[in-house]
């Protein structure tokens, strides 16, 4: 753990140990829990509105990962985010990164939705309903999975050709009119 985390300690606290974890030189940094683990240097603590994490919270220039990952809420603030992309990291908002709930949750309300109609027409009953629901599981599982890959890959694209697209609409236009 001393040679990941950089440190030659002999014991550390459980907050020193995540503030260390979280400065690690590993190629993704994954943010399952809820609460703000990193704001911009810029920021004061009490900015990240987090003060449960105050102590064990690092400022985004500090992270030598290569990718974060926003499984929880709110695990970077927006200015961490813009701070940590313009060094040369990538990370989207937990808005992305953890939209695999959300969307199943739409999938599951709207055929909920469906199946009801059927219900309330008596060709099904709720027991038939929930044995349904139980066998399209991996199938809904799959639709998710399926539109998260491709909303990732479209964002990454977009975001690797995004210079590119400015120099072109930019192409003959005054320096005020692209600004």
């Amino acid at each position: 753990i001393q040679r990941i985390i950089g440190v030659q300690i002999e014991s550390l606290t459980p907050n020193e140990l995540i503030h260390h974890l979280l400065k690690a030189p590993v190629d993704l940094l994954w943010n399952g829990g809820v609460g703000t683990y990193v704001k911009a240097s810029t920021e004061a603590h009490e900015e990240a509105r987090n003060r449960a994490n105050d102590t064990l919270r690092v400022n985004a220039n500090d992270l030598r990962c290569r990718v974060v990952g926003e499984g929880g809420n709110l695990g970077m603030t927006q200015l961490a985010r813009v701070e940590f992309n313009r060094n040369g990291g990538r990370c989207y908002s937990d808005a992305i990164d953890n939209s695999a709930g959300v969307n199943t949750s739409d999938h599951e309300v709207n055929i909920k939705i469906l199946l009801d109609t059927v219900i309330n027409e008596g060709d099904l009953t709720t027991k038939q309903r929930n044995q349904l629901l139980s066998e399209m599981t991996d199938d809904v599982a799959k639709l998710v999975l399926e539109d998260n890959y491709g909303q990732s890959n479209a964002i990454s694209v977009a975001t690797y050709r995004a210079p590119q697209l400015i120099l072109v609409s930019c192409a003959g236009q005054s320096h005020n009119t692209c600004a």
